[in-house]
C-alpha cells in the first residue's frame, strides 16, 4: 500500500522513502514524529510550479512546521517564510535564511516583537490594525532613515467553509482590517512618514476546499486596489487544502493559479502556505501501551495524546491510523486514545483496525502541519523526538524532552 511518495509499505513494514520506520524508532522510542525532507521539496516545487505563470514569490507559513532542518530545506530551495511571532522569526534566522525573505504577520504583535523585526530588516510587516501603524512609524526611526516596507491585513468579510476555527476572514473575525478603514489610511500616506505601505494582504481561512470564497474575498481586495494605482503587491496568504482521509480529494493548485491569473495581472502575488508543504511529508509514531474491551468497544491506549497532536481534540481532525508492521485477520472498530487525563484525548474514533496488542507501532499519517509546533507539556508530558529524513540518511533534529526540561526555568 502506497500512501504517498515517501510513506508505503514494503515487505509489510511502513517505511519512509528508503527508510524502515521501525528501525529508526526502535532507537528513538516513541511517541515521534518524523518528517521527509523529499516531500518537502516535491510539495514546494509542485506549488512554485503551478503558480510559476503568475511570477508569485512562497512564504512558507512557519506555525505549521517550524523544526530548523524543515526550514533549512525550504530555505535552500527557494523559499520566503511567514512569521507570526519574534519566536517565528528568531528560528527563520537561526536556520539560515535572509531576513529579507520573512514577512512578519500576526493580529496582536508587540513593540518588542516589532522592533525585533525592523532591526532584524524583515522584507514585510504585514499590519492588522491603525494602533500597530502608529508604533511601526516610530520604531522605524532606528532604521536610518529606510521605510519599513508593510503591507494592510483586509478583512473582506467573507465566510470561508471550513471549520470556524480556521476561517478568519468574516466580519466578526479578530484578523484585519474592514476596506473602509484601509481607505482611511490609503488616503493619508504622509501620516506615517516611516512606513512604505506597498501591498494588500488577506488570508480567509485554512483548509478551503474550494475556491469561491477566495475568489470573492479577491474581489473585494481588488475594489480597493483598483483605486491605488501604487499598490503592486498582492498577498493571498495560505489555505491551501490537504486530503487528511485515503478517500478525500482536493483540488489541485493549478485550478486556483488558473482562476488568479486573469484576475492579477500587472501585480505581483505573495503566498504563504504551511500545510500544503508539510502536512502530508510527516507522521507521528505512537506505541500501544493497553487493550482494553469496555462497553462494547475495544480502546487501545497508545503512549501519544493531545499533548503532542491536539488537531483531533481541538478541531475534530482526522488523521489516518496505521500499523508500522501490516497484518493479517479480521479489523476490529477501535478507538484509540490517549493517556492524558482528558475525555477529549481521543486520536482516532471507531477506526478499523486489525486487532493491536500492547507493544504493537502505530502512525498518525499527515502530521506534519500543527503537530509539534502545537504540542504542550500538559500533564507534565516532555514533548517527543523529531526525526528527520533525506533518502537513505535520517538524525534527530530535535531531542526528546526530558523530565528535567520540564522545570529547567524554575
Amino acid at each position: 500500500m502506497v500512501f504517498n511518495a515517501s510513506f508505503r509499505y514494503l515487505d509489510s513494514c511502513l517505511r519512509v522513502d528508503k527508510l524502515d520506520i521501525e528501525t529508526i524508532v526502535h532507537e528513538v522510542g516513541t511517541p515521534a514524529y518524523v518528517y521527509s525532507l523529499a516531500t518537502i521539496r516535491r510539495n514546494f516545487h509542485r506549488l512554485t510550479t503551478a503558480f510559476a505563470p503568475l511570477n508569485a514569490r512562497l512564504h512558507f507559513s512557519v506555525k505549521a512546521n517550524g523544526n530548523l532542518d524543515v526550514l533549512r530545506a525550504l530555505s535552500a530551495v527557494g523559499a520566503g517564510f511567514d512569521c507570526v511571532s519574534g519566536g517565528e522569526i528568531y528560528r527563520v534566522l537561526q536556520a539560515g535564511a535572509a531576513a529579507e525573505d520573512i514577512v512578519f504577520a500576526g493580529v496582536g504583535k508587540t513593540r518588542a516583537e516589532l522592533a525585533y523585526a525592523i532591526k532584524s530588516g524583515v522584507g514585510w510587516i504585514n499590519a492588522e490594525n491603525i494602533g500597530e501603524l502608529a508604533h511601526i512609524n516610530r520604531l522605524a526611526g532606528d532604521t536610518n532613515g529606510e521605510a519599513v516596507r508593510v503591507a494592510l491585513r483586509l478583512n473582506p468579510e467573507v465566510t470561508a467553509h471550513t471549520h470556524p476555527y480556521m476561517a478568519t476572514g468574516h466580519g466578526a473575525a479578530k484578523f484585519g482590517m474592514t476596506a473602509d478603514v484601509i481607505r482611511g489610511l490609503l488616503e493619508r500616506p504622509e501620516a506615517y512618514p516611516r512606513i512604505r505601505i506597498a501591498c494588500i494582504h488577506m488570508h480567509i481561512g485554512s483548509q478551503l476546499g474550494n475556491t469561491n470564497a477566495t475568489l470573492a474575498a479577491l474581489e473585494k481586495l481588488l475594489a480597493l486596489t483598483k483605486d491605488y494605482p501604487w499598490i503592486k503587491t498582492i498577498n493571498l496568504g495560505g489555505g491551501l487544502p490537504v486530503a487528511y482521509r485515503f478517500n478525500e480529494t482536493v483540488p489541485a493548485p493549478d485550478q486556483l493559479a488558473e482562476q488568479l491569473s486573469h484576475r492579477l495581472q500587472g501585480y505581483d502575488l505573495l503566498l504563504e502556505p504551511g500545510r500544503a508543504i508539510v502536512a502530508d511529508a510527516g507522521l507521528l509514531v505512537a506505541e500501544t501501551l493497553y487493550v482494553k474491551r469496555q462497553a462494547g468497544q475495544t480502546i487501545v491506549v497508545i503512549d501519544a495524546s493531545m499533548s503532542e497532536l491536539i488537531r483531533p481534540a481541538l478541531y475534530g481532525a482526522h488523521h489516518e491510523i496505521v500499523p508500522l508492521r501490516q497484518m493479517e485477520g479480521d479489523t476490529v472498530t477501535t478507538q484509540i486514545v490517549g493517556p492524558v487525563c482528558e475525555s477529549a484525548d481521543v486520536l482516532g474514533a471507531d477506526r478499523e483496525l486489525p486487532q493491536l496488542e500492547p507493544g504493537d507501532k502505530v502512525a498518525l499519517l499527515t502530521a506534519g502541519a500543527y503537530g509539534m509546533t502545537m504540542a504542550s507539556n500538559y500533564n507534565a508530558r516532555p514533548r517527543p523526538v523529531e526525526v528527520v529524513v533525506d533518502g537513505d540518511r535520517w538524525w534527530v533534529s530535535r531531542r526528546r524532552e526530558t523530565l528535567s526540561d520540564l522545570t529547567l526555568f524554575e
